[in-house]
């Protein structure tokens, strides 16, 4: 077995659940419902800005159905059979190109499993990579690009695909190419043990093939010395007016700052690889050279998820996290605001998605507006098992638990 494969299967029996810690562990931490941090303004005319919560919701079946019909298919030994992270951009040929960070390839089985249980499940040796992509075409998935489709920027480190867009090449340039954004991470001890935080990079990808042609760094937290205050970019984007808003977080500590902070950058329209054109909210305005200064969060009684998503209402952004406590194992909660840089009012637990097992957790809601419209959005979550002790065992065993599921989502006003 290759050394690269050897890793990753080290890295799967703690990796995963470690990396579904740095999620839980950093999840909204609840006080009193309220405003928190910023001044309303830095950001897009406000008109039409009122006050949005969850109106109703309910399981996508379909699109959950078809993820687990194309991961069940043992035509190919090289393609997707899970993932996490679940990010999706639409091309402009109408596929739809989704991102997964940590992924397993190879042959599902069908039931009975070798423990007896009727679940699909895969063999305790199957590969696992850092990122994969895979296409989908009029609601059905058709393919793998080879995986990793981002390869590791140096031994001990790896790169988990975020957000992306379709732009121009360059501002102006009539030629349109997909940027990705990659959070890069390296190998730590204690608390670290599910990755240092080192930077944010945006990768090119070409179209319509999807070659992978660079990758930048435009964000580099190698000299912050506390990884803890390091920012990662990209969680989530929203565009307006010309800009791309790219939301990022910390990774709060759970002994010392249960919560992350939430920060935002922006990046004129074709320059999210240019690192000279992000800018950042310092906590009273736009700057190109600066330390981010929380939009959301006070590291204790309020904050986000080191993954959350940012979606856009009419004039309204509602940002999705995980809630605080038991709650934060299976409840999303929201908060709005009308500009970026907030003030973000809130928290509201707005929804509790259902899940395969118990044992089982939620995490990482990702709204994808390319399926979205007509007054509703289409929300993912992924899920895992939540006892790290058990997970590559149970993570094989049924193949189910490590999938993203879907919800349909519709918003109204907020009292």
């Amino acid at each position: 077995m290759p050394d690269d494969t050897a890793r990753a299967r080290e890295w799967t029996g703690t990796g995963i659940a470690l990396a579904l810690t740095l999620v839980l562990g950093t999840v909204l931490v609840t006080g009193l419902p309220g405003d928190d941090s910023g001044p309303d303004d830095g950001g897009p005319d406000d008109g039409g800005c009122r006050p949005r919560t969850v109106a109703s919701w309910s399981a996508d079946t379909a699109l959950t159905s078809e993820f687990a019909r194309y991961g069940d298919d043992a035509g190919r030994t090289d393609d997707w059979t899970g993932g996490d992270g679940s990010h999706s951009v639409r091309l402009p040929d109408g596929r739809l190109l989704w991102l997964f960070s940590d992924t397993f390839l190879g042959t599902v089985h069908r039931p009975p499993n070798p423990v007896g249980e009727s679940y699909a499940w895969r063999d305790t040796t199957a590969p696992m990579v850092r990122n994969s992509a895979v296409l989908m075409r009029d609601g059905r998935l058709e393919s793998t690009l080879p995986a990793p489709l981002f390869p590791d920027p140096a031994p001990g480190r790896w790169r988990w695909p975020v957000a992306a867009r379709v732009e121009a090449r360059s501002p102006g340039s009539p030629e349109q190419v997909v940027k990705v954004l990659l959070w890069v991470r390296q190998d730590g001890q204690h608390p670290w043990i599910y990755g240092v935080p080192v930077a944010t990079e945006v990768a090119t990808l070409s179209l319509p093939d999807l070659r992978l042609e660079s990758v930048v760094t435009v964000h580099d937290q190698q000299q912050v010395a506390d990884p803890s205050r390091r920012v990662l970019f990209g969680t989530t984007l929203v565009e307006e007016d010309g800009w791309t808003y790219v939301f990022g977080g910390d990774d709060g500590r759970p002994a010392a700052r249960p919560a992350s902070h939430a920060y935002v950058a922006r990046v004129p329209d074709g320059g999210l690889g240019d690192p000279a054109a992000w800018e950042f909210w310092d906590g009273s305005r736009w700057q190109t050279r600066a330390r981010p200064g929380p939009v959301l969060g006070d590291g204790r009684h309020t904050g986000v998820g080191s993954a959350f998503s940012v979606a856009r209402d009419e004039g309204t952004y509602v940002l999705f996290t995980m809630a605080a406590g038991a709650e934060g194992l299976t409840t999303v909660a929201s908060y709005w605001a009308c500009s970026p840089t907030g003030p973000w009012h809130g928290p509201a637990h707005e929804l509790t998605p259902a899940l395969p097992a118990d044992g089982t957790a939620a995490y990482n809601p990702q709204t994808h507006p390319e399926l979205s419209g007509d007054g509703r959005l289409v929300l993912s979550y992924d899920v895992n098992w939540l006892e790290m002790s058990q997970a590559a065992v149970m993570l094989s065993r049924n193949v189910s638990l490590y999938r993203p599921r879907f919800l349909t989502v519709r918003l109204g006003p907020r009292d």
